[in-house]
């Protein structure tokens, strides 16, 4: 029986009580044969009865509507999830293995791959620099440029340099003015045809050097491209995802949604808007670079596929400096717009971006519950990839050193197992350099 049955029925044996009571007082007053305590007692009985049925049916009624109504708002619920955007929330679940599918560690690099420029400014960020340059370093990519810009770090920065000192093209700890010089001073040193900055904070996913420049490769018509980006927590956890619809060079003037840790461009478009980020920008930094690229001519692309991770940490510039960055997004938005625009013509204007968006976010959601083979990427490193050249050096040093000995040879020697020698991210390994810069920005 459906609940509103249910609630019928208890409401005739409600009238029906009515109805018994008016019989048993019409009776007593007539003066039948029944006496006004017999009629009492038999309208007592039927009220007993009848009540106790009437409230059990109710309450059984009730409760089934609940229980439907609670069904329905968890499926309206999940309606509203489906169709709400998801780009601009930088956690969306609980922290779970950071995965892409294994058809990423099988992507190939193009014939005569093209150099590529990354640069990552940093400053204060040594916990999370390491697994910034093992993500770079681990794609494998053949012709690869690779310059780390320190601010003057006083924390474990420099060790961690050293440490990875073999497979950087350079690396520079010094005082500078910020985020945006730290790019520029990287940038200065270097000369790939495609050019990229990765925040040290950040990583790069597999594959993602070698996608990039197989599509610049087979589109030479194309300045600028990115790609999807997850988040990830300070433990490499992952807790979301931004999926983005094909490029809308409108909704770039409105919002900046270009998941920067994504961001690839040719180094003719940087040369053509002057070969540097703004230094006024504490923010906005990449913002500003894309709308200086749009207003140059350039095309923008994205590439359906993800290519980078954004990790989302206390300290992070995104949570800081959040008033600074409103005014530095307000200001840009008058320089494309010419006038200051409301937070109602913002939202009218990417509507239309955000329906795209939503479609394609939850085709990926789809796919993730298929069973297509994934891979947890590795995001610590893995100390004996990483051996140093000092290493070498020092056994070479002793070996001299133990030339003068008699034979057999002693024991300090060092092994001739492979397996079996030092690691190459032991502390103090890395020849010293000049003072150098980073940023974890």
């Amino acid at each position: 029986m459906r609940p509103d049955q249910q609630l019928h029925l208890a409401q005739l044996l409600k009238l029906q009580r009515e109805r018994l009571d008016e019989v048993t007082a019409e009776l007593a007053r007539r003066g039948e044969p029944i006496s006004e305590l017999e009629a009492r007692l038999l309208r007592d009985a039927g009220n007993a009865r009848l009540s106790h049925i009437e409230d059990a049916l109710r309450h059984d009624a009730r409760q089934r509507l609940r229980r439907g109504n609670r069904t329905l708002a968890k499926l309206v619920a999940r309606v509203r999830a489906w169709r709400k955007p998801r780009i601009g929330i930088l956690r969306h679940y609980q922290a779970k293995p950071l995965q892409v599918p294994a058809r990423y560690t099988r992507t190939a690099a193009p014939a005569n791959a093209p150099k590529i420029s990354i640069v990552t400014p940093s400053f204060e960020q040594g916990r999370f620099l390491d697994r910034t340059i093992y993500s770079v370093v681990t794609q494998n990519y053949p012709s690869l440029e690779y310059v780390v810009q320190d601010g003057g770090s006083t924390d474990n920065t420099v060790d961690v340099l050293r440490r990875f000192d073999r497979l950087l093209t350079g690396w520079t700890s010094e005082p500078d003015a910020g985020q945006a010089d730290a790019i520029n001073r990287g940038f200065a040193r270097t000369n790939g045809e495609i050019m990229a900055w990765l925040n040290s904070d950040d990583l790069l996913l597999p594959g993602a050097l070698a996608v990039v420049a197989r599509y610049f490769a087979q589109h030479p018509d194309v300045d600028v491209v990115y790609g999807n980006r997850l988040m990830i927590d300070e433990s490499d956890g992952q807790i979301g995802a931004w999926i983005l619809p094909k490029h809308d060079d409108r909704a770039l003037t409105l919002a900046d949604y270009v998941p920067q840790e994504t961001l690839f461009w040719r180094r003719r478009i940087w040369n053509a808007v002057g070969g540097f980020v703004d230094t006024e920008f504490k923010f906005a930094v990449d913002w500003d670079l894309l709308l200086r690229f749009r207003h140059a001519g350039a095309k923008i692309v994205h590439v359906p596929r993800f290519l980078g991770a954004f990790r989302v940490h206390a300290d992070q510039k995104t949570f800081v400096d959040r008033t600074v960055g409103q005014a530095e997004c307000e200001l840009l938005r008058e320089r494309v717009h010419g006038r200051s625009l409301t937070s109602d013509e913002i939202l009218d204007g990417l509507h239309r971006y955000f329906a795209r968006h939503v479609r394609v976010h939850n085709r990926q959601r789809f796919l993730d519950r298929l069973p297509i083979a994934r891979i947890r990427v590795q995001t610590a490193p893995r100390e004996p990839s990483l051996a140093k050249p000092a290493a070498e050096a020092r056994r070479a040093a002793l070996q001299v050193a133990q030339a003068d000995l008699p034979a057999p040879v002693s024991p300090l020697a060092p092994p001739s197992d492979p397996s079996l020698q030092p690691s190459e991210l032991e502390e103090g390994d890395a020849p010293s350099r000049s003072a150098r810069q980073v940023g974890g920005r």
